[in-house]
């Protein structure tokens, strides 16, 4: 039998036929193939025709191997016990294998290619390189090119003739942290036979920033610590992105070294660092705070470092390591002091507030006040003639008396007293008492009516010239009716001089 190196998996070798003179069930057969050939050929059996069907397991090479020699035995299915003294019931015959050779595309060393490139690598930098050989006897040469991708924007090139491949664009991490390419092997003697191959390009963080301290850090100590006491543990991180093994940092203490500290820094290998007591003879009123600078370098390519200063307070404690107070002790104040001047404080506060609203409270009050008398005290008063009859018409002393005026008087329903004194005023005279009693139930209504708003002015009549000779000058007694006027009694008036 004869079989291409070219063939694939799963190819038809050929069939074998064994002959049994028996019929039925007992002409049933299967074949085995014995020896280290069944790794690379396999045999099924036709149930029904009862041949040997000859499967290649693993793709040959003819280079490697031309030819092969391999043992097929067949086996009854079922053996009649009655005959198995008569056994064994099989047969085997050597099966011989040709390969014939074929032209086959290139092969590459490796399956698949991891590459790594620096983020701050300039073009023309080197990648890596990919290698393919021709596996015939004639060695075609190979030449390599790169598949393209709109997504890789030609950032990467490959040598034709050696596969080096190299940068052609700066790179960015942010934007493509991890590159993919497909690296194509070509014959040159028959551009048919091509082969491809994976190549992955991790594009490594560039080491620029600085460590720093993680957070930021207030520490305390006490007066009565002890030599080599542990008050605090700090860490730092970096902005840059995590190479394989990861961030190391290492801390140092930058005072220390000149032996001028107070404290130590312990690296614990771990990204964090402890900071240790190298005195046990701390006194707050002495020196209240402490300075520790210190410096931290990370593990990049190259390696960058940075300095810190850290802040230590004094503090007074317990017996039991419980801060009682720092930050006063730190500024030369008790805390008594502290306590007194607060106090101080409050108080000239509450004594300002205090005098404000009595100020303010008492211009409220006289301003009110001053309203009051300005509007319950103007009043006009005309007293002419002289006579004692017109003094008699009103009483300034009642109009000026507050209490008077601001005494409640309750009012009364006068209306149809007033419409008929009203009716009858008009054939009286001023001397008539109805008259009189008009004039009062009118003033009263006035002084009692709780809704009429304070006076701006207070108009005012009388009678006047009652009691002297002439009458009275009033024209409220006359009547357009009254033709019998008698001018006599004016002559004895005479000229006012």
């Amino acid at each position: 039998m004869n079989i291409s190196e070219a063939a694939p998996i799963g190819t038809i070798v050929g069939k074998i036929l064994a002959d049994d003179g028996d019929i039925g069930d007992n002409a049933a057969m299967k074949y085995e193939i014995e020896g280290h050939a069944s790794h690379i050929f396999d045999i099924d059996t036709n149930n029904e025709t009862q041949e040997g069907i000859v499967i290649l397991k693993k793709r040959v090479d003819y280079e490697n191997r031309s030819r092969y020699e391999i043992t097929v035995k067949g086996v009854n299915r079922h053996i009649d016990e009655r005959f198995l003294q008569d056994g064994p019931f099989e047969d085997s015959a050597i099966l011989k294998i040709s390969v014939e050779d074929a032209d086959e595309p290139p092969v590459f060393t490796s399956k698949e290619y991891a590459m790594e490139i620096s983020e701050g690598a300039v073009v023309g930098s080197f990648v890596g390189t990919v290698s393919a050989r021709d596996p015939d006897n004639a060695n075609s040469p190979i030449r390599y090119s790169i598949v393209p991708s709109k997504y890789l924007n030609r950032r990467f090139s490959v040598n034709a003739h050696n596969g080096t491949i190299i940068v052609t664009k700066p790179l960015d991490r942010e934007i493509a942290p991890l590159q993919y390419l497909i690296v194509t092997a070509t014959e040159s003697m028959n551009p048919k036979q091509i082969s491809n191959v994976n190549v992955s390009i991790q594009v490594v963080d560039v080491n620029e920033y600085w460590p720093e301290l993680s957070e930021y850090y207030e520490i305390y100590v006490c007066e009565n610590a002890k030599f080599g006491q542990l008050i605090q543990t700090i860490s730092a991180v970096d902005k840059d992105n995590p190479m394989e093994n990861h961030h190391h940092f290492s801390f140092f203490s930058l005072a220390e070294a000149t032996n001028s500290s107070s404290f130590a820094v312990k690296d614990n290998q771990n990204n964090t660092a402890g900071i240790l007591t190298r005195s046990n003879d701390f006194h707050r009123q002495e020196q209240s705070v402490f300075a520790l600078p210190i410096l931290i370098a990370d593990n990049g390519i190259p390696s960058l470092t940075s300095t810190s200063t850290l802040t230590v307070f004094v503090c007074d404690c317990d017996t039991e390591a419980n801060l009682r107070f720092c930050r006063y002790g730190a500024l030369g104040i008790s805390v008594e002091a502290f306590v007194a001047i607060v106090a101080c404080t409050l108080i000239i506060l509450v004594f300002v507030l205090a005098i404000l609203a009595f100020r303010q409270q008492r211009k409220q009050s006289l301003f009110h006040e001053k309203g009051e008398e300005f509007r319950e005290n103007i009043v006009k008063y005309d007293d002419e003639g002289g006579g004692e009859q017109d003094t008699k018409a009103f009483d300034m002393a009642t109009l000026r008396n507050q209490s008077v005026l601001r005494e409640h008087k309750p009012r009364r329903n006068v209306t149809t007293q007033i419409q008929s004194l009203y009716r009858q005023s008009l054939q009286v005279g001023p001397e008539s008492a109805v008259f009189r009693e008009f004039i009062s139930q009118k003033l009263e209504e006035a002084n009692s009516d709780p809704d009429v708003p304070p006076y701006d002015s207070l108009q005012t009549y009388a009678f006047e010239g009652d009691g002297s000779v002439a009458g009275s000058l009033s024209s409220l007694g006359s009547s357009s009716f009254d033709l019998d006027v008698n001018y006599e009694d004016f002559v004895q008036l005479g000229f006012k001089q």
